[in-house]
C-alpha cells in the first residue's frame, strides 16, 4: 500500500543537531498512529518533519502525492478568549478552501454543521467558544480541523488537561471517527493510557535515551518497553479486551531517570 507520508531512515532534530536518529515510519490511509513518549522527548519535532514543517536533518521524507491534512493542536495553546462562536471556529477549517477575499458558500456552511454534528456539538454551533468548557473548545477545535475535509488528521495532546470524562469522551470521539473510515489519524501523547485502546499503531520517541521504536500494538506494548521508556517499573495487562497500564511507584535504578517535565527537567 501507498503511503500517506513517510519517514525513511531519517534522523530529525532541529537546524543539523539530530534529537531522534534511524526513524522509519509510515502513516498508511486509514492508519492510527500514535506518538507516544515523555514530555520533551522529540514528539512534536517527529510530528512537524513528518508534515513536512521541519526538515529532516538526514534521510528523506516520501509523499507521494499531495494530501489535505487536519491539524489539531493542544488547547492550551490556543486563545481562548477568540470572539467567535463555535460555528466561527469551525468555520477557519475551510479557509484554504474558500480562498482568500471570498465568503462562505453555502457548501462551507454545510461542511461546518457536519463537522460539529459529528463531534456532537451541533447544539453549540452559536456559543461563544470562550464560554464552552475545556472538553467543548476541545471538541470545536476537532471539527475546525474535520471542516477541511482531510485525509489525514494530526492531534497534538488532545486529552491534555481534561477532566477524566471529557477525556474519555474526546477519544470516543476520535475513535467513532476513525471507524467510520476515510481518515488516517497521528496521534501525539505522553500518556500510553490515552491511545493504547485505539491505536493500530504506537510509537515510542525518547530523545534522551535515544529511544525509537515503532511497530503494531502487540509488538509494541510491553512491560520491558514502557518500563525503559517511563524509567519506572510498568506492568501491561489486557482485560475484556482492553488494555491497562500500572506504573510503579518509584523510579528504576540502575541507571534510569525520573521522567522529565514539559520544560525537559527533571521532576
Amino acid at each position: 500500500m501507498t503511503p500517506l507520508v513517510a519517514l525513511e531512515d531519517a534522523a530529525i532534530g532541529y537546524g543539523r543537531r539530530a534529537l531522534l536518529t534511524g526513524v522509519s515510519v509510515a502513516v498508511q490511509p486509514g492508519d492510527f498512529l500514535a506518538v507516544v513518549g515523555p514530555n520533551g522527548g522529540g514528539k512534536t519535532t517527529l510530528v512537524r518533519t513528518l508534515l513536512g514543517v521541519l526538515p529532516p536533518v538526514t534521510g528523506r521524507r516520501v509523499q507521494p502525492r499531495p494530501i489535505s491534512v487536519g491539524y489539531v493542536p493542544q488547547r492550551d495553546q490556543v486563545e481562548a478568549r477568540w470572539p467567535l462562536t463555535a460555528a466561527e471556529v469551525t468555520m477557519l477549517g475551510r479557509t484554504p478552501r474558500i480562498g482568500p477575499g471570498r465568503r462562505p458558500s453555502k457548501a462551507d456552511h454545510a461542511a461546518v454543521a457536519a463537522a460539529l454534528d459529528r463531534v456532537g456539538i451541533a447544539s453549540l454551533a452559536e456559543k461563544p467558544f470562550r464560554t464552552l468548557s475545556g472538553g467543548q473548545r476541545q471538541r470545536t477545535l476537532l471539527a475546525r480541523a474535520l471542516a477541511a475535509e482531510p485525509e489525514l488528521l494530526v492531534l497534538d495532546e488532545p486529552a491534555n488537561g481534561l477532566d477524566p470524562s471529557a477525556e474519555l469522551a474526546t477519544l470516543d470521539v476520535l475513535a467513532e471517527l476513525h471507524g467510520a473510515g476515510g481518515i488516517a489519524v497521528v496521534m501525539v501523547s505522553h500518556r500510553i493510557e490515552a491511545v493504547l485502546n485505539y491505536a493500530r499503531t504506537i510509537a515510542f520517541a525518547d530523545w534522551e535515551q535515544g529511544i525509537w521504536t515503532v511497530g503494531g500494538l502487540g509488538e509494541a506494548v510491553s512491560s520491558g518497553a514502557l518500563s525503559k521508556l517511563y524509567g519506572r517499573p510498568v506492568t501491561v495487562r489486557e482485560d475484556g479486551g482492553r488494555w491497562f497500564v500500572h506504573p510503579g511507584p518509584t523510579p528504576m535504578q540502575n541507571g534510569f531517570r525520573a521522567p522529565r517535565d514539559a520544560e525537559g527537567g527533571e521532576r
